[in-house]
C-alpha cells in the first residue's frame, strides 16, 4: 500500500492563540519531550506549554460548497509558492433531516385527521425572516460556518476563498435559450459538463468506464430530433459515443434492458441538488463576510479550469484548493490524507415514539448522559480480557446501564473507557 502524504498538525500557544501548523513528526517530538500536550484529537491539535506567540505565514481557507459534500482546504503562502497543508470533506445530513421532518408531518397529519377536538389552524401565526431557509438547507450552511469558525481557532487564517457557483437551471434545461453568448470564452461549456459529471457519476453511461476522457452525448441524436436539453444529455467514452452514432438508445441497448431502464430513469433526475446550492450560496457568502476577513470568490467553471490545467484529479477538497484566481498555481499532493467529517447531529428532540397508526408506544429517557458519558463521545477503551480484549478507539452509544456500545467493537464496560473528545455533533475518519 502506498504511503499517503500527511496533513499538518494544528498548534496553539500557551494562551490558546493559533500558530503555524507543523509537521506530524515535529508534533510527536514536542509531545515526547513534554513541551506540548494534546488539545484536541479531531482535527488533531497540540498546545505548547511554555511558548506565547510566534511568526506566521498567510493562510487562506478555501471552500467548495456542495449539496451533499463540501470540500475545505488550508492553503499556505510560503516563499516557494502556495501549498495545501490541511484538507477535509464535510458530509452533510440534509436528506436525513428532510426525511425526519416528513415523518413528523405524516404523524401530525394522521393525528389531526382522527376524530379529535377541532383546533384552529396556526400556520399563519408565524412570519418567516427575509433570509429564511428550510432546515435541510440551513443544516448545510451551519456545518460550513461552524467549521470555518473552528479552523480560525486552530490556525492563523488571513483570508477566505469560496466557490460562489450559480447553476442556471433554465440554461441547464435548454442551453439554446437566448443570451447563450455569455458562455462563450475560455470557460465555455464547463458549467453544463460539470453538472453532467455529477449527475452521471463521472463514468460512461453505457459501459461504466471511469478515469477516461468523457464526451457529452445526446440520448436522442440531433439528427433524429433530439435537443440540447440537459435531460437529453449524458456522458460517454469515445468508443461508446462512436459505436452508438445516431442510433436511438432503444436500438443501441436492445440487448441490455436493465441498463436501458437505468439510463432513462437517471436522465429524468431532478435538479434539487443544483437548487440547494443556488439557494444557499449568497447566505453563506453574507455570513462569511461577518468574519471580517478578505473574501475571494470564483465560479465553478473557473475551479474546473484551474484543476484541469494543473492535471489534478476530481475530488471535493482538491476543487476547494482550486477555487478562484488564487487556485491557479497551488501545490497539491493528490494522495494527501483527508479528514472526513460527517454531520451526525446532537441526538433527537423527539421524546415519544409512535406506532404505524400514530399512537405512542415508548418514551425516550430524559437524561442524555450516564456515568459522565454521552452518546457520540470519542473514547479510548483498554479492555483487559474477554472477546473484545485490546485497545480500541471509537464512538460510543450510551445505555442506562453499565454496558456501552462501542462502534465496531460491541459492549464495553465504562470502567475501561477514557474520554478523548466529547461529542460535538460530528463523526471523524482519516482517509
Amino acid at each position: 500500500m502506498e504511503k499517503k502524504s500527511v496533513q499538518r498538525v494544528f498548534v496553539l500557544d500557551k494562551n490558546k492563540q493559533p500558530l503555524m501548523p507543523c509537521h506530524p513528526a515535529r508534533a510527536r517530538e514536542l509531545l515526547k519531550k513534554g513541551k506540548a500536550a494534546i488539545f484536541r484529537y479531531h482535527p488533531f491539535t497540540i498546545i505548547l506549554k511554555d511558548r506565547a506567540g510566534g511568526d506566521t505565514q498567510p493562510i487562506q481557507v478555501k471552500i467548495d460548497p456542495g449539496s451533499k459534500t463540501t470540500g475545505v482546504t488550508l492553503v499556505a503562502d510560503f516563499k516557494n509558492g502556495k501549498e495545501v497543508i490541511w484538507s477535509a470533506e464535510i458530509h452533510h445530513r440534509g436528506q436525513s433531516i428532510k426525511k425526519a421532518l416528513d415523518t413528523r408531518r405524516a404523524v401530525r397529519r394522521s393525528r389531526r385527521n382522527r376524530k379529535t377536538r377541532y383546533r384552529k389552524a396556526r400556520f399563519d401565526n408565524r412570519k418567516r425572516s427575509k433570509d429564511w431557509l428550510p432546515p435541510s438547507l440551513i443544516s448545510r450552511v451551519e456545518n460550513i460556518l461552524t467549521w470555518i469558525k473552528r479552523i480560525r481557532h486552530f490556525a492563523p487564517i488571513t483570508g477566505i476563498s469560496m466557490e460562489l457557483v450559480r447553476f442556471d437551471t433554465q440554461k441547464l434545461e435548454n442551453p439554446e435559450i437566448k443570451g447563450i453568448e455569455y458562455q462563450r470564452g475560455t470557460l465555455y461549456g464547463y458549467e453544463v459538463k460539470a453538472y453532467l459529471l455529477e449527475k452521471w457519476g463521472r463514468k460512461c453511461a453505457y459501459c461504466g468506464k471511469e478515469n477516461v476522457p468523457l464526451e457529452i452525448e445526446h440520448i436522442v441524436s440531433k439528427s433524429k430530433g433530439g435537443s440540447n436539453r440537459v435531460s437529453n444529455l449524458t456522458l460517454a467514452c469515445h468508443e461508446c459515443n462512436q459505436k452508438k452514432n445516431n442510433q436511438s438508445i432503444d436500438e443501441f441497448l436492445a440487448n441490455n434492458p436493465k441498463k436501458l431502464n437505468q439510463i432513462k430513469a437517471r436522465a429524468k433526475g431532478s435538479l434539487k441538488d443544483v437548487a440547494s446550492v443556488n439557494a444557499t450560496r449568497w447566505y453563506i457568502f453574507n455570513q462569511l463576510k461577518k468574519e471580517g476577513l478578505p473574501i475571494e470568490v470564483g465560479t465553478g467553471g473557473r475551479t474546473k479550469y484551474n484543476r484541469e490545467t494543473q492535471n489534478y484529479p476530481k475530488k471535493h477538497w482538491i476543487d476547494a484548493a482550486c477555487v478562484g484566481e488564487s487556485g491557479q498555481n497551488v501545490q497539491i499532493e493528490p494522495d494527501m490524507q483527508v479528514l472526513e467529517i460527517t454531520a451526525m447531529g446532537h441526538g433527537m428532540r423527539r421524546m415519544c415514539f409512535v406506532d404505524k397508526y400514530g399512537f405512542p408506544k415508548s418514551y425516550r429517557p430524559k437524561e442524555r448522559t450516564y456515568m459522565g458519558y454521552k452518546t457520540g463521545d470519542i473514547v479510548l477503551a483498554n479492555v483487559p480480557k474477554g472477546k473484545n480484549k485490546g485497545i480500541h478507539i471509537g464512538r460510543i452509544a450510551i445505555r442506562h446501564r453499565p454496558s456501552f456500545l462501542l462502534n465496531g467493537v460491541g459492549d464495553v464496560h465504562p470502567k475501561y473507557l477514557t474520554l478523548l473528545q466529547k461529542n460535538d455533533g460530528y463523526g471523524y475518519q482519516i482517509s
